[in-house]
């Protein structure tokens, strides 16, 4: 990895954007940030698994357990959106 600014998977304060000054991968926070990004990736896959099974399942869905599905993909979305933009800024 080059140096410079890596956009870390999580918030700040005030939703602000967190970023790690660092010169080279492989630190503590680079892993535990490597560690979240993983996280949030398998939990959007599951995310996509449980909802199929909900719009394909043999009962309709109520509309809480919509409203509830579309809440956590937004989120999933967010968050491998904001994976994609970092891993992008890490290649260029």
């Amino acid at each position: 990895m080059s140096g410079g600014m890596r956009l870390l998977p999580w918030d700040g304060p005030g939703g602000q954007r967190c970023y790690l000054s660092t010169d080279e991968g492989g630190g503590y926070l680079s892993q535990l940030a490597d560690d979240m990004e993983e996280a949030q990736l398998s939990t959007g896959e599951e995310l996509l698994q449980h909802t199929a099974e909900l719009l394909n399942g043999p009962a309709e869905a109520t509309a809480r357990e919509l409203r509830f599905c579309v809440h956590r993909l937004r989120e999933a979305l967010r968050d491998a959106l904001r994976i994609a933009e970092s891993r992008g800024e890490r290649l260029a």
